[in-house]
This record gives structure tokens, sequence and C-alpha cells, in this order.
């Protein structure tokens, strides 16, 4: 339900114009300095929660702090995030467009006087004039939105640094003065009109930096993606009972203890208790429970499962944000809170970086123009160390990097969402694994047989199949995919209350169900049967038995089995120095003889979807660096929850969109492939950014020093963006 803009109390708003965490910083601490309002802004899903003032203050609030802002339900964040990438993408592909003759035909140009032409420097500025001015203009935003509130960025370095190349080749250009020979350390004299390359400077800075956040976008907006997709999993209409007259009404207007209706094949919409028919409810993916569960009057019901079979009517006991489904939700949300920012370590460096380089440009200028070398020079001087300052090669370090681990990633079946996942896989220390789809296949499997004296055990299995034909229970299918032979044909088939099959086939009576459901029925098991039943039992596996005209005839034992590869690859990844913890909804009895087989260090059982969370944050507030392996709806908010979260392709699109990486190749070995390639790319990236930082700091004295001037100072910085992209591309040969 959408909150009263009068009202004051919690508003949730959906933030434009941030284009780094320094943004989201800025917002929250101007919300939070007013009296009475406290704010947290999100920058991965750009959104803020403000509390304390109504809905059109807080929008008005954020507007004065020079950034736009709408309430969550009235905007569509998928359609928000798109036209920005889309934008952005515009804006680059001009700027490539353009910069390519600059930096080619420019160059040449400006180093061969001879085969220049009349108006080639005007040609060279008309070039350049929509990409210094349109394609660059969101780093000229962002920097003057930034300068309104007294702080910098990198974009206020990347604004000055493409204006001040622009605007000194204007001025060469129009001020009619002698060229002064340029030394870069004693060699390489430059050509008179030589200034007039500055403009590749502008143009390169502007399009490698687009290109940088273009990636950085893509890569953010997944992030919003699992809060839009856990909004789709819940049901929109509910069967509402008034007066024994169903009506069909919006879930948004069901109220706690509302009788609703729910037919078979129909997603429950809200959390409650049955209170008149049985049915089987498929909760596997909210649970973690592989078999569908039998609810009868009396039994709780989860809102977002899916009742399977026949018409039950429940007394609502939480909806809307009270449900399980909508606290999963919420959870995800606020882990998603605590992820890190692209940009986190460049920003805070950066933070101190910018202002110490315009304090240097500032000082360079004066230095020279006091000694008495002139305007011209000392402008010349200035510029060079701005232009060589430029952190075009910082700007690149993450999405270059990023672009060739994800592609290599892609080819090993590997699909790394952010940086984000980079920066945990570094440091995880404990990988938790979920149970069901994980670990195992998350289907039913017939285990072993076993039949009564005198029994024909084909023949009873095939008449079991006949009877499940019939359903879409996954036991059923079990039964129906193991039957050795054709199927026969069933005449009068009836279920019964309680959890059993009636039927004949073969001209027998014919009865499958649950140990408990035949003995009630007079067909108890014999001594072999029931000890079958029990050994099952004891290995966590689901025994089925089987009566035949009044006789107890045989059990089928299903299970959920270990996929062939899970206990190589726990060891693979305690052989990495990592601690493993099995973690599932499963029964205790189920989720220890897993974890014994497969090797793992800890295992906990009968753990709630929400619980689930809370665990991974338990072990988080304990020390632990922790990745998460899941597939199931169930596991949607531990996954974001976590330091590192890793979904496998055969799971829901729920969990994939929580996770961090996405394993698509079939093989719980891409686990482990997977933290190796994060650990490689994210080693990549912290060389990139040393080798940026350390580059403008040996650089910037001798470009103050004036032995550095601006064309060469361009050409050292684009040497620093080549390598950069050098190293990152090393990344391809991993393996």
């Amino acid at each position: 339900m959408t909150q009263d803009t009068d009202a004051p109390g919690p508003v949730s708003l959906q933030i434009g114009g941030m284009t780094c965490s320094a943004c989201a910083t800025q917002i929250e601490k101007r919300l939070s300095s007013l009296d009475g309002v406290s704010a947290v802004v999100n920058y991965a899903t750009e959104r803020a929660t403000v509390t304390g003032m109504t809905g059109a203050e807080a929008i008005e609030a954020v507007r004065r702090t020079g950034y736009t802002a709408a309430r969550t339900g009235d905007v569509d964040p998928a359609a928000l995030a798109a036209a920005r990438i889309n934008g952005l993408r515009r804006r680059l592909i001009v700027a490539t467009l353009l910069t390519l003759p600059l930096m080619d035909v420019g160059l040449v140009l400006a180093l061969a006087p001879q085969l220049r032409f009349p108006g080639w420097d005007r040609m060279l500025v008309v070039l350049a004039l929509p990409v210094v001015g349109w394609c660059a203009w969101p780093f000229h935003r962002a920097m003057w939105a930034n300068l309104r509130h007294g702080i910098t960025s990198m974009d206020t370095l990347v604004s000055l640094g493409v204006l001040s190349s622009f605007v000194w080749t204007v001025i060469s250009m129009l001020v009619t003065a002698p060229d002064t020979e340029g030394y870069w350390l004693g060699y390489g004299i430059t050509p008179a009109g030589a200034d007039t390359l500055y403009l590749d400077v502008a143009a390169g800075v502007t399009c490698f930096l687009l290109a940088g956040r273009y990636f950085e976008a893509r890569a953010k907006r997944t992030a919003r993606s699992v809060l839009d997709a856990l909004g789709q999993l819940a049901a929109t209409r509910a069967r509402l009972l008034v007066g024994g007259a169903e009506r069909t009404v919006p879930v948004s207007r069901l109220r706690q203890g509302d009788l609703v209706v729910v037919l078979a094949s129909e997603t429950v919409p809200a959390d409650g208790v049955v209170t008149e028919g049985e049915t089987s409810v498929d909760s596997s993916m909210m649970t973690g429970e592989p078999v569908p569960v039998d609810v009868t009057v009396g039994d709780r019901v989860l809102g977002g499962t899916v009742n399977l079979t026949g018409r039950v009517v429940l007394r609502a006991t939480a909806v809307g944000e009270e449900s399980q489904l909508a606290q999963m939700a919420a959870m995800a949300e606020q882990a998603q809170a605590r992820k890190a920012n692209v940009s986190r370590l460049v920003d805070k460096v950066v933070g101190v970086f910018v202002p110490v380089v315009l304090g240097i440009v500032a000082i360079t200028v004066a230095g020279w123009w006091i000694s008495g070398a002139g305007l011209r020079h000392a402008l010349s001087a200035g510029l060079s160390v701005l232009v060589i300052a430029c952190p075009c090669a910082l700007g690149l370090a993450t999405p270059t990097a990023m672009m060739v681990g994800v592609g290599r990633g892609g080819r090993l079946g590997i699909l790394i969402k952010g940086p984000d996942a980079l920066e945990a896989a570094g440091r995880i220390d404990t990988v938790v694994l979920d149970k069901t789809g994980t670990v195992t296949t998350g289907t039913m499997t017939l285990i072993s047989r076993v039949c009564a004296e005198g029994a024909d055990m084909d023949r009873v299995h095939r008449w079991a199949a006949s009877l499940e034909a019939a359903s879409t229970h996954p036991i059923a299918a079990a039964v129906v995919k193991s039957c050795p032979g054709p199927v026969p044909a069933c005449t009068d088939h009836r279920t019964v209350a309680g959890g059993g099959l009636h039927g004949t086939v073969e001209g027998h009576r014919v009865i499958v169900g649950s140990p408990e459901f035949l003995s009630a029925q007079g067909q108890a098991p014999g001594l072999e049967l029931a000890a079958a039943v029990e050994a099952a039992r004891s290995q966590a596996e689901t025994p089925v038995l089987v009566g035949v005209d009044g006789r107890a005839a045989g059990v089928l034992v299903l299970a959920d089995t270990v996929r062939p590869e899970a206990t190589e690859v726990v060891g693979e990844l305690s052989r990495m120095g990592l601690r493993t913890v099995l973690l599932t909804g499963d029964s205790r009895a189920a989720a220890q003889l897993v974890g014994d087989r497969l090797g793992c260090d800890e295992v906990m059982s009968q753990v709630t979807p929400s619980r689930k969370a809370e665990v991974i944050d338990r072990l988080r507030a304990e020390g632990h660096r922790v990745a998460m392996v899941g597939d199931g709806i169930n596991d949607a908010a531990a996954l974001a929850a976590a330091d590192l979260g890793l979904a496998l392709v055969t799971g829901t699109d729920i969990a994939m969109r929580s996770a961090d990486i996405i394993c698509v190749r079939h093989h719980l070995g891409v686990v482990p492939d997977a933290i190796r390639l994060s650990r490689r790319t994210r080693r990549t990236i912290l060389g990139n950014l040393v080798w940026a930082f350390a580059y403008n700091i040996a650089a910037i004295p001798i470009a103050a020093a004036g032995l550095l001037n601006p064309l060469i100072s361009g050409l050292a910085m684009s040497l620093s963006s080549l390598l950069v992209v050098t190293n990152s591309l090393r990344l391809r040969n991993f393996r």
C-alpha cells in the first residue's frame, strides 16, 4: 500500500543523478543533518529510506542537494536504469567515432607540419566540440553539483582536464605567440602548432571514462533486480470467501483473518492456516524441502508456495509486508545496502587526491609566473600537471579487468555480475552450501525396491506406477519414471484423504501411500518390509508402500540424491583453505547424512528461509567472510546477505538475481573455478589501481618542474591507460 505523502514516516525514494558512492554519502549526510531526520542511501540500488519527514518534504530535500528523487511506487527502476545505460551508450558511441580520427589524424598533422592543410586545426576543434561538450556532459554536471556542495570527486578532475585541454587548444589557435620549443627531459622538440594535439587528450579522456561508466552502470543494474523478481513471485489476485461466496480481489485488499480459497495449481496469496480441505503444497522454493508437503486442516501454509492438487480454504495470518515472502524481499534489500560499491576504494583516495592535485596545479602556475617564466609557460606547466594527473587509468582499472574477467568467465560457464563479487572472493574463508538442488540433484530418484515374499517386484512397481501416473507429485513422477516396462491402465482411481491412492489395475485392488497410511487401511507391512522402511528412514530416504489385494506387497525407496561431483568439490574447497558449511531446511537426519558423506566441516539443518540470512549474518558477526552457494527462492535473502553469493543456473530466477556470481556450467565444480577466477580478476584490478596511482604520483612532480609539456603529458597519460588495458588482457589466459 502506498504511504500517504502527507504523513511523516519511513519514505522510500528512487534517487537520480548519482555518479559515485560519494554522491550517496553526500545525500545521506545532508538529509540526516536536518532536525529529527535520518536517512540511508543505497548507491547500488539508487534508493533512499528517509524517516522523520513526509514524502514531499523528502523529495524536495533531495532536490536541494542537486539530485532528483521520486517515490519508488511512482517510477519504474528498471526503466530508469535502462534509460541511463542507453544514454551512456549513445554518448560512448559518438565519442568513439569522433575520438578515433582526432587521435590518428590529429597526431599526424600535429607532429608532421608538412602534411597540414589550411584550417586543419579548426577542423579538429569542430570534431572535438561534441565530445568535450555533449559526450562529457555527465562529468561536467557532476563536477558542478559537487562544487555547489564544496566537495570534489574524480568527476572534478576529469571535467577540469577535459575543459582545460580544449580551452588551451582554442586559446593557442586564437592568440598569436611565438611557439616555444617544448622538451621532455631534454628530448623530443615539439613543432609549432602542436598544441592542437591537446584535443585528443580531451577526447581520449572522455571516451575512456565513458566506457568505464557505461560498464559500471550495467553491472550496478543487477543489484536492484532481485527485489523486482521477489515482487513478481507473489500472487496478485486472491479468491476472498465472504458469506459462502467467492470474490476475486487484489491481494492488497486482504486482511489478517480473511478466508481465502486456493485452487489446484494456484499460488498461495498470503501466509495462512488451512481451515477446510486437503492438498499437497510445493514449498521447496521457500523452505528447501525437496518433497511437496501434504497439508490438511490446522496446517500452516506460506504465501508464494504453489497448491498442487486440491481445493483448500485458508485463514490469512500474515498479509502484505508481514508475509514471509515480503520479509525475504526486505532482507535482500537490507543486505544489498552493505554491498561494496564499484568505486569505493577509488572514491576514498580521490577525495584526497583531487584537492591535492588542484593545489599543485595552482602552485605550479603561480610559481612559474612569479619566477618570471611568463604566463604562457606557467599555464603550460599547470596544464601538464592537470593532464598527467587526470585519472584515466584510474577510471579504466576496474572496468577493463571486469570486461576481460567476465568474458573469460563466460567461456568457462561463470557469470560475474560486478566488482562486488571480486572484492568479496578475495577475502572469503567460509563457503555455505545449500543442500536441496545445490549439492543434491533436487529431484526424487528411486534408490531401492523390496517386495514381500511371493510377490513380483516388477509387477508391483508397474501397478504402483499405474496409480501414480495421474499425479503431478514429484514422488509420483519418480515412481513412474523408474517403472520397469509399460505402465498399465488404472480404473476406479481415487485419492484418499491422508496421503494415499486407490485403484484397480489388471483386476487387482492396489493401494499406494506412506507406511502409516497403509497401516490405517489394515495393510501393515510384514517384518521384511518394515525393516526396509526403517532402514530407509534412518538414511533420510522416503519409503512408499504398495498394497495389493489387501496385503502389503512391496516398498519403493526414493531420495534426493547427492550430485556425483559434490564430494570432490567440497574437498577442493577445503584444499583452497575454505571452511565448508551445509545449510538446509531439511530434517536433521537427512542433513547430517549428506554433510558426513561430503566431508563438510559443519551442518546446519531445519533452517527456515528467514533464518538462513540470520545464519549468514551470525557467521559474518563472528568475523568470517562468507560465500553462499544456493539455487532456490529460499536462498535469495542468504545469497544477498553473504559477502559473496553464488547461484547455480539450474536454480530459480530469484536466486540468480540475488547472487553476485551465476554458475552457468551444469557441474558443481564451477564453484571453486568461479572463486579462483574472481580472485585472479580482483588481483588484476588491484594491480591496475596500484599502477595508476604510482604513475600519477611519479609523473606529477616532473610535470610541475616544467619538464613535460602538455603534449607529452597527454601521450604519457595514454601510455598509462594502455598498460592498464594490457594488464587486464592477461586474464584471457586464465585456466
